[in-house]
């Protein structure tokens, strides 16, 4: 069976211009390099489907839904702002996005597709009734509340992107048939200010809420260490039924938003982790999105095309050089190889623990805060 890609031209329209860090050309850029490497000749390829109000509404009260789709500055619903200016179709274009997560959830609640992505979704940051951290529409909420509509019994919820998962947390904090998993900065030096270890979950859900804050400078082998060290635990705890991941690469070094410090072999060996857990633990299940990313050419176009070709089941070698042509529309930034020729080997933290690390002590922080409410032992 197999992946399937929901895209179509429009979904690159998501963008609040030039000047803008959420900047064209992210997700046009990622297609192209994956057309060339013939990443998309192993997926369906199918557009989103027609705008479901109703959907949006599930998740965005209807005053705000009327602001977005006058497009007009509304500081009561944070629409105007530099962080969020508003643009032409600014209504069409988000609702539209929010239904191409939709119609990957469905493809794959259905049994269409075992993986499906929707690489211009993401946008965790969007509230029942503001727009955040260029978020105007929250796709990733709006695509879990259909599934649950739907029958499904348990969401997990994953999102790897440098900066916390707070919409989709916020949303879904005193529901517990949705697990929440974010490893992101820590909030004391980055946007939005929240995912805190102690974030756990509100009455009836505790424990289902799981925060991974990392210090400044996290590289590959620290983060993939926090990685091992607490998500696939958690996510055997919950047992979903389907697992939902949000692949932000703003984690990387050459981000300009942020500070942490991995390489583009450590998210793919992220993406990689993360469908052997939607494997093993919900029979293959698992939904894709893009997210945050900033460095517009030399990292973007190569962690969302890795993410797609393990979506198609057949993962790109980070030694592959990137195509001529490629480069030659990228111009004098474009990367030569795929990935960036990093070693990924960490050492488990099942394996010893160093209390002065400060990666240590993140992953500690979280696993005395969460473990307990899901019946696990913290290991220390």
């Amino acid at each position: 069976m197999k992946g399937r890609l929901i895209y179509s031209e429009e979904l690159s329209r998501y963008d609040f211009g030039t000047d803008h860090a959420m900047a064209p050309g992210r997700v046009a850029n990622t297609i192209s390099l994956a057309r060339q490497l013939g990443v998309l000749d192993r997926l369906d390829v199918v557009p989103p489907p027609a705008v479901d109000l109703e959907l949006i509404r599930r998740v965005h009260d209807d005053d705000y839904i009327a602001a977005v789709q006058r497009g007009e500055p509304n500081a009561e619903f944070g629409l105007g702002t530099t962080d969020n200016p508003v643009f032409p179709q600014m209504h069409d274009i988000s609702a539209l996005v929010a239904m191409a997560t939709v119609e990957a959830a469905r493809a794959v609640w259905t049994g269409e597709a075992l993986r499906a992505s929707n690489i211009s979704g993401g946008l965790h940051h969007a509230m029942p009734r503001s727009t955040s951290g260029f978020c105007i529409y929250n796709d990733l909420a709006i695509a879990i509340r259909w599934l649950l509509d739907a029958g499904c019994e348990r969401v997990a919820y994953v999102d790897v992107d440098v900066h916390h998962g707070d919409g989709v947390q916020a949303i879904f904090y005193d529901d517990p048939r949705v697990m929440t998993v974010s490893l992101h900065e820590t909030p004391a030096c980055l946007f939005p200010g929240t995912g805190f270890p102690e974030e756990t979950g509100g009455p009836g859900a505790e424990g289902t809420a799981v925060n991974v804050a990392l210090p400044p400078g996290t590289d590959d082998a620290g983060w993939l260490r926090a990685f091992d060290a607490v998500v696939p635990d958690v996510l055997r705890a919950f047992a979903p039924t389907i697992l939902i991941t949000q692949h932000g690469c703003d984690s990387h070094e050459h981000d300009p938003l942020a500070d942490l410090d991995l390489s583009l072999d450590g998210q793919r060996a992220s993406y990689l982790a993360l469908a052997d857990l939607a494997d093993e633990i919900c029979g293959g299940r698992w939904i894709s999105t893009g997210g945050g990313g900033y460095a517009l050419l030399h990292v973007v176009p190569r962690a969302w095309t890795h993410l797609l070709a393990i979506v198609s089941g057949e993962p790109v070698d980070p030694e592959t050089p990137t195509p001529d042509a490629w480069r030659a529309e990228i111009g004098t930034w474009a990367p030569l190889l795929m990935g960036d020729g990093s070693d990924v080997s960490f050492a488990r933290f099942a394996d010893g623990i160093s209390p002065e690390s400060r990666v240590d002590q993140a992953i500690l922080a979280t696993r005395r805060a969460v473990y307990p409410e899901l019946g696990l032992d913290p290991g220390f």
